[in-house]
């Protein structure tokens, strides 16, 4: 990934603690709100068209069914706009992607309610095209942002320099602040957006969430999209990375060389459908699990439980030793989750679980922050908008996994064997983990 540095601008004083401090000198003023609020609407979109076609329709199975067409839309459309960015810039696509999500959206709403008789699933085609559509154009603010901070943190970087030029351990240290907070940043907004659509659909109406998110995506993209930081990503060429002279003699060491970075970056994205599968299948079982003590309607202030513990451990990963490597912070976060989660089928009331999701959340935000960062070290060049935004993809298409296997569970066995989903995924992030740090061992120069 090429960068150049933005326009010279004397470095403020920030009021963030330690390490958080250099974020704003780092990205410039309003980079961290702009790039905290400008994805909210991404956390709305789906629990939103939930609520609303459910409301609409009057029908539980077509109100699911737009929801989940909107996260396949995401999970299609987020590495279509990932490359995209990659090769004409993250500034135009954007722009273009806060238009049309903004359009699609407003196209949703209007489905809902003017669709004449669809309260049965033959007749809802106009709304799931239309939630297809918002979750396919949906702006993918977090992963750009990670891409910004990778260029922003490797500018003028010089091995060992002294002087004006930063050293790699110096870039290290900012790069793990810049995610652990972008991995706290991911948690608050996916626990407030949901939270938010509830406050507005239950206390306004069941049409305000989605229409919010259409005016903060109209206003908060864009000005995203504009912000100085994105001059520090500077678009691939489109014959970067070739590598074949005239005779053609080189051409099958670039293709061994592309196949291997493919299998490399299919490791990650694979550890976030792992990941997405454990958040989907916790979700469903802990509702299932709290319609035996109290009522499922608390289960997101269960899950929520979680994500709070979550997103203070992701800050902390800012401050870990840097002689703690990438690959070993994955297999001791990803050990000490799998062995939490075997906790999750021992409470038998509503605190005890409380207790068990708190202990479970520390090792979660450790584990996505590791993974991003891994991704971002083994993304091809000229492709780290594509691997990020692939990440992301991972995680919803987990989810959407997740639930659908803990919803067969809990429906015929109860919430105890649709925690096992969950334990099964933190398994296999664990193995991933293991496989990451062997990848690594053998191919130092990752």
């Amino acid at each position: 990934m090429a960068s150049q540095p933005l326009s010279s601008a004397p470095a403020r004083t920030s009021r963030l603690p330690g390490r958080f401090a250099r974020l704003p000198e780092l990205a410039g003023p309003g980079f961290l709100p702009l790039g905290l609020f400008a994805r909210l609407p991404l956390a709305m979109l789906t629990v939103g068209t939930l609520t609303l076609v459910t409301a609409v329709s009057h029908s539980y199975a077509i109100g699911g069914m737009a929801a989940g067409a909107v996260g396949i839309g995401s999970a299609l459309g987020a590495p279509v706009l990932g490359a995209l960015a990659d090769r004409a810039g993250q500034r135009i696509v954007l722009l273009v992607a806060a238009v049309i999500n903004t359009l699609a959206v407003a196209g949703l709403l209007a489905a809902a309610y003017i669709t004449p008789g669809y309260g049965e699933v033959a007749d809802a085609a106009g709304v799931l095209i239309a939630a297809f559509l918002a979750g396919a154009s949906c702006p993918q603010v977090g992963p750009m942002a990670r891409v910004r901070w990778m260029a922003l943190t490797t500018r003028n970087l010089s091995p060992g320099a002294t002087g004006g030029k930063r050293s790699v351990a110096a870039s290290r240290a900012d790069l793990d602040t810049a995610l652990s907070y972008e991995g706290t940043a991911d948690e608050v907004t996916f626990v407030l957006g949901p939270a938010l659509v509830g406050v507005l659909a239950s206390m306004v109406a069941p049409w305000l969430p989605l229409a919010l998110a259409a005016v903060m995506t109209i206003t908060l993209v864009p000005a995203f999209a504009v912000h100085p930081s994105q001059q520090a990503v500077v678009p691939a060429p489109r014959n970067a990375g070739s590598g074949v002279d005239a005779s053609g003699t080189e051409a099958e060491r670039p293709q061994r060389r592309s196949r291997w970075a493919v299998a490399v970056v299919a490791v990650p994205v694979v550890a976030m459908v792992c990941m997405g599968t454990f958040f989907g299948a916790t979700q469903n079982a802990l509702s299932a699990y709290s319609a035996q003590y109290a009522t499922a309607e608390i289960a997101g202030l269960l899950y929520a439980v979680m994500g709070l513990s979550s997103a203070v451990a992701a800050l902390s990963v800012a401050f870990w030793p840097q002689r703690f490597s990438l690959a070993s912070r994955w297999v001791a976060a990803a050990l000490a989750m799998t062995a939490l989660s075997v906790l999750l089928i021992l409470p038998a009331g509503i605190w005890p679980m409380v207790a068990v999701l708190l202990l479970l959340g520390i090792p979660v935000g450790p584990v996505m922050v590791t993974v991003f960062s891994i991704g971002g070290v083994v993304a091809p060049s000229g492709r780290m908008a594509t691997v990020m935004t692939a990440l992301a993809s991972g995680i919803v298409a987990g989810t959407a996994l997740g639930s659908y296997l803990a919803g067969q569970l809990a429906e015929t066995q109860g919430p105890g064997a649709a925690f096992v989903v969950s334990m099964a995924a933190a398994a296999g992030l664990l193995l991933l983990g293991v496989v990451t740090s062997l990848v690594m061992k053998r191919q130092p120069q990752a």
